[in-house]
């Protein structure tokens, strides 16, 4: 039915249509990956005292209904109650910056912790949809669970202005399924970071020792459904024997397939290490010139 200029409805503009009238994509759904999250995290761990949350630049890459999210950087803001302001020329440099390492990556959005959603948010919101234009930005809401009362979780958020003639500072949030996507070789460190066990009471010989003790496990498991299926106890599945041999089959048939690859697992934990060492000094040399 028609609103009436005496009407107390609200008026939400279809989303698909973007600010400046451009048709626009809407993701239905987002992904996000803990690269990402831990990014999110180390910016809030090393924000100042008077900041009550902090916002960034979320990058990754989009389809026509989903937005994943490979990446982030942290952007300066400040925030009071009469105004907020965003560093544009620093989110720029970071974004040229990070495209020269990343070039299959744009901007799909920002971040922001807590659970707090208001003006500002809107204000900021505007800002990051022109800089993903045509294309919808959305907006990830990390909250830590530092606050009493509230649980630690993850949630996505497009936008859809407000109003027959709405202003930037003017719009709602609708909530988009969000899901944590890894793969498979970041398992091993979220199952250490998971674990119940303190990393600091674990040395690397005890890391070592759980990761072999998890491999022996999940062979056994394997070696126990090869069997059954060899017996005739359950019917064996074409696709698992297919994976099995793609996975098993070039390392046994090799001469020396094992040895290789464990000399290549260590070469690679060898020059990890290196390299954080020799990030380590350049950053104490760094802040011993400055002082």
């Amino acid at each position: 039915m028609p609103i009436r200029s005496s009407s107390s409805a609200a008026y939400i503009q279809n989303s698909s249509t973007s600010t400046n009238g451009v048709p626009s994509t809407r993701p239905t759904s987002l992904t996000i990956h803990p690269s990402a999250l831990f990014s999110i995290l180390d910016h809030y761990l090393r924000r100042t005292d008077a900041q009550h949350r902090v916002i960034g630049t979320l990058l990754g890459t989009r389809t026509d209904s989903t937005v994943d999210v490979k990446s982030a950087f942290a952007v300066l803001h400040s925030e009071t109650d009469e105004q907020v302001a965003v560093d544009m020329d620093y989110h720029r440099a970071m974004y040229d910056l990070s495209t020269r390492v990343r070039p299959n990556e744009t901007i799909v959005g920002w971040y922001s912790t807590g659970s707090d959603l208001n003006t500002y948010s809107a204000l900021i919101q505007n800002f990051y949809s022109q800089e993903t234009a045509p294309n919808q930005a959305v907006h990830v809401a990390l909250d830590t669970g530092t606050e009493e009362g509230k649980s630690a979780g993850v949630k996505a958020y497009v936008s859809s202005p407000v109003g027959i003639f709405p202003k930037p500072e003017n719009c709602v949030f609708v909530p988009i399924p969000c899901e944590l996507r890894f793969h498979e070789a970041e398992r091993s460190g979220l199952d250490l970071l998971l674990s119940s066990n303190p990393l600091s009471n674990q040395t690397d010989l005890d890391v070592l020792a759980s990761s072999l003790t998890d491999v022996q496990n999940m062979l056994n498991r394997v070696l126990a459904y090869v069997q059954s299926v060899l017996r005739g106890e359950v019917v064996g599945d074409k696709a698992v024997g297919r994976y099995l041999m793609d996975v098993l089959g070039t390392g046994v048939e090799e001469d020396g397939g094992w040895t290789a690859g464990l000399q290549d697992t260590l070469m690679v934990t060898y020059l990890a290490n290196l390299v954080r060492s020799q990030a380590e000094v350049s950053a104490r040399l760094a802040l011993t010139t400055a002082a």
